[in-house]
């Protein structure tokens, strides 16, 4: 519906003097909306078309095959071409320039992942009859990520809160799958048809995917000046049709960790679900606890939390695509689960929205999980933590740069007299990839082991204090992506930025 639809929809019931200066100011929104996109298209449209370069730049480098060769192309030239790009690009992640993205890194851990990966490389969890061995790998990692995150004095093992889950390709299909489970579980028991969560406006993208995908409203509410979710406000948001209630341990954004007891409590109260998003922290804020860390209960020990996703490929240190989504009883978890019983190819279920996947990555979670352990995970996690803490105290040393929130590694910053995009571009010129963020705009690092190499801390504070120093003494520079930054942090018309992204991603799929 466009706003003239909208218009005529409401004239009815307006005052006739009011109408009549609603559908004034209702034609000329069009126009408006015109002039801010030609604007845009002006200023932007050219900077987005000079992205091409840097999004694509083995193209002037090596020829693209953008249909099958006539004839196959030997193995080993095609080996020998992947090593050629793995280490163009090897370097800037081993020598710590990058902000989360590789989570340990170690040659010797690859190599050991790689080989894991190698053994099972044909198994499929979809057939468990071939390869039950894949379906062990799986249980097992549910089962540690559960008791590592209060399974264990959740409820007995055979009771009706048996901490559950199954493992998913990553955090987003983790947080889909629960959220797809409230709508589902929701409709069943409650009839509720116009299904809501109510979530922090700092928590993942990945919830407004899900609403987008399964016709669920988000409830954004506001943070504190802590950066977390406002306890008042998430309690006013919810409704007679909230399905769920998130909060963040810690979110992406600022590292805060959401006042997850009080939130949880809500919910309990409420009688819905409350997720816990730890993806990010899943794998770290136990041992950050342990080793004396101000970490707030977040896991099953609050008996309001009903759900927790934990990315094993983050601090769980497996290979990229796995995560585990958890669940407070069984009964629960049936709502994610898909099966049919009527189709002519036969019984056919699945536990997560894959069909076929990947036993090799399974197993190579597992291999990860049970060679690290408990002594394994605490020692990278006091390594994280020390390095971030040395971090933190070189941020805060620098004048014109202030420290968001109060985070434990996931650490942003932010400027109240210089434009904080313009540090960013300074750094990318450097050789580190930072994560440039918005409302407020604001820069993040996430620190993994890679920054706790030896010398790491020292250089990125020793690079930040030249960007800011840089910035201060060329004011009116204009820089590389600090203009969309800017544009995509202030311009009222977000459909704008859609379509640039929409640009964007349009690039990436070119030959």
């Amino acid at each position: 519906m466009d706003i003239m639809e909208i218009v005529d929809e409401k004239l009815g019931k307006m005052n006739p003097a009011i109408a009549a200066l609603v559908v004034k100011l209702a034609r000329k929104i069009p126009y408006i909306d015109r002039k801010i996109a030609a604007l845009a298209e002006k200023e932007y449209g050219p900077i987005l078309d000079g992205l091409e370069d840097s999004v694509k730049p083995y193209r002037k480098r090596f020829r693209s095959i953008g249909a099958l060769p006539v004839n196959g192309m030997k193995r080993r030239d095609i080996l020998d071409f992947m090593k050629k790009l793995k280490n163009l690009e090897e370097s800037r992640w081993k020598k710590g320039f990058v902000s989360g993205a590789v989570y340990h890194g170690d040659r010797g851990h690859i190599d050991f992942l790689n080989e894991a990966y190698s053994i099972n490389s044909q198994s499929n969890p979809l057939h468990s009859d071939i390869w039950p061995s894949a379906i062990k790998y799986e249980a097992e990692i549910v089962s540690m990520t559960g008791k590592m995150l209060g399974g264990v004095t959740a409820a007995d093992s055979s009771g009706p809160g048996k901490i559950c889950g199954t493992v998913t390709s990553g955090g987003t299909e983790s947080i889909l799958l629960a959220m797809k489970t409230y709508r589902d579980r929701a409709r069943k028991e409650k009839g509720i048809r116009r299904p809501e969560i109510v979530i922090p406006v700092t928590a993942h993208a990945a919830f407004d995917k899900a609403g987008q995908y399964f016709n669920i409203k988000i409830k954004r509410v506001p943070i504190d000046s802590s950066c977390r979710a406002d306890i008042r406000e998430a309690a006013k948001a919810i409704s007679s049709n909230t399905v769920a209630l998130v909060g963040s341990a810690p979110s992406f954004p600022h590292g805060a960790i959401d006042p997850i007891p009080e939130l949880s409590e809500t919910a309990r109260k409420k009688g819905i679900g409350f997720h816990v998003d730890a993806c990010l922290g899943g794998f770290i804020l136990p041992w950050a606890e342990r080793l004396g860390y101000d970490v707030p209960p977040f896991d099953f020990r609050l008996p309001g939390v009903t759900s927790i996703s934990a990315d094993t490929h983050k601090y769980g240190y497996a290979a990229k695509g796995t995560s585990v989504v958890l669940y407070r009883g069984e009964e629960l978890r049936h709502y994610q689960f898909y099966k049919t019983t009527d189709w002519p190819g036969g019984l056919y279920f699945s536990p997560t929205f894959a069909g076929s996947r990947p036993g090799a990555l399974s197993a190579a979670c597992w291999a990860a999980m049970v060679s690290l352990g408990e002594d394994g995970y605490l020692k990278a996690a006091g390594r994280i933590l020390k390095t971030a803490d040395q971090i933190k105290k070189g941020i805060a040393g620098i004048p014109g740069l202030r420290i968001l929130g109060n985070p434990l590694w996931n650490i942003a910053f932010a400027s109240d007299e210089l434009d904080i995009y313009r540090v960013l571009d300074f750094m990318t010129g450097l050789g580190w990839s930072l994560n440039g963020l918005h409302r407020p705009s604001c820069v993040h690092i996430c620190v993994t082991l890679r920054h706790a190499e030896p010398g790491v801390a020292a250089r990125f504070i020793r690079d930040l204090r030249s960007a800011v120093a840089h910035v201060k003494k060329h004011p009116s520079e204009r820089g590389d992506m600090a203009p969309v930054y800017g544009m995509a942090a202030t311009l009222p018309d977000r459909s704008i930025v859609s379509d640039l992204l929409d640009r964007y991603m349009d690039i990436l799929y070119r030959v």
